[in-house]
């Protein structure tokens, strides 16, 4: 009786320790994130009191001059063509490719899971320098051969780079699922005459939805909020600027500027699609992570 006791109580203790620990977490991020919001409706004079004071009104002007004056709705214009067209490359490359690494035996499979498995280990941080190289030597050799070179500053490379560093995790992560989802279904679609391209469209991927929409969530959040690699590749003081790029020029030059407002409604516009984006996706997320296919 008494062991039993003090199981009940360590479980107890357990299950506190739990609710504070994820208490002081949702707090921890609740908090500064709610006082951007609130910061993006303030007008310059109420930064320099109490900065836990609720707004005097909602200033819609910061929200005004962050996208016109410091041209956050042309960055932010860029990031969604940039973050689209990578998502897109992303899908049509990765899903076959991992319907059949996970599908098939074939010659070379072991190889290919295996390279794709080693990209897992490589911080796309360390080979942003050689890729900026690459193309450098490349956009020079474009430049004597055609007058002009269009692999730096150019959304649509920048996307395709996006979903190369991606393909590696994404590409894990579905195969994984493919895998757990019986073969019964294919079979029967192939003896009702279905093709491999009908089957894997039409049976395999509607019933891996959950786990495609965790994977486009996934890099949704690494494309739209990536700094270095848009940074290095679109260098150019007068071209184009993703939002997270954007956003850092318009913060290193309000604080010398003091408008605060300004960049907290700049900081306002970079989270908002990201919220909306979870809330609408939620249930999916969490049913993509955990549920595979039944075994038969």
């Amino acid at each position: 009786m008494k062991n039993k006791n003090e199981s009940t109580s360590a479980e107890r203790l357990y299950k506190i320790f739990i609710y504070v620990a994820l208490l002081t977490l949702a707090i921890v991020i609740i908090v500064p994130v709610a006082w951007v919001f609130m910061a993006a409706f303030k007008e310059n004079s109420e930064f320099y009191g109490n900065p836990w004071t609720l707004p005097a009104g909602l200033y819609w002007q910061n929200f005004v001059n962050a996208w016109n004056t410091a041209k956050m709705g042309e960055y932010m214009l860029n990031s969604v063509i940039v973050t689209a067209l990578a998502l897109i490359i992303l899908l049509v490359v990765a899903l076959p490719a991992a319907y059949c690494l996970s599908r098939f035996n074939f010659r070379g499979r072991k190889f290919l899971n295996g390279c794709f498995m080693a990209g897992l280990f490589i911080n796309v941080n360390y080979i942003v320098v050689p890729i900026f190289l690459m193309l450098r030597d490349e956009d020079l050799w474009l430049t004597k051969m055609m007058g002009k070179g269009f692999l730096l500053n150019n959304l649509i490379v920048l996307a395709i780079v996006y979903a190369a560093t991606a393909l590696p995790f994404t590409i894990y992560l579905l195969s994984g699922y493919f895998a757990t989802l019986p073969h019964d279904y294919e079979e029967a679609a192939y003896i009702d005459g279905a093709s491999y391209n009908r089957a894997m469209w039409d049976i395999i991927f509607p019933m891996a939805k959950p786990s495609i929409i965790t994977i486009i969530l996934f890099n949704f959040l690494s494309f739209w909020n990536e700094y270095i690699i848009s940074m290095t590749l679109m260098s150019s003081a007068t071209g184009q600027k993703t939002l997270p790029v954007g956003l850092l020029n318009l913060m290193q030059a309000q604080q010398s500027a003091a408008e605060y407002g300004m960049m907290y409604a700049g900081l306002v516009l970079v989270m908002l699609p990201t919220l909306i984006l979870y809330i609408c996706v939620q249930s999916k997320l969490t049913e993509g992570m955990t549920v595979g296919g039944l075994k038969g």
